[in-house]
């Protein structure tokens, strides 16, 4: 079964995915670089030398593993079009919409402390 609505990765999106660490959680931005080894934002992870080492563990390159764009969707992509559309939110939208939410019933509740 296909995927459907995916866009095929080019390779200008490659330049802009986010690189994690898989000793110590560290992740890369290209958008950011990494000021503490001297590397420019916009940087793209491919073209970091072989010698450049993790700032925060000092692990190799060779330690960090694709995570994918910024900001999008978690999952799979088969599975975006499912439930009430909240598959194709970002992590950050999904934090808002929950603890927003909470925030709301919380205020919701308190307000009956309100009524006489």
């Amino acid at each position: 079964m296909e995927a459907e609505n995916v866009a095929p990765t080019t390779p200008a999106d490659l330049d802009q995915h986010l690189f994690e660490c898989a000793v110590c959680g560290y992740v890369y931005e290209p958008s950011v670089g990494d000021a503490k080894r001297g590397i420019l934002p916009g940087t793209s992870f491919a073209v970091l030398p072989e010698a450049w080492r993790c700032p925060v563990c000092n692990s190799r390159k060779d330690k960090f593993r694709d995570i994918g764009l910024p900001n999008k969707p978690s999952g799979f992509a088969e599975n975006l079009g499912y439930g009430f559309g909240v598959n194709t939110l970002t992590p950050n939208q999904k934090n808002l919409l929950i603890f927003g939410g909470l925030a709301i019933g919380f205020l919701f509740f308190m307000s009956f402390y309100a009524v006489d």
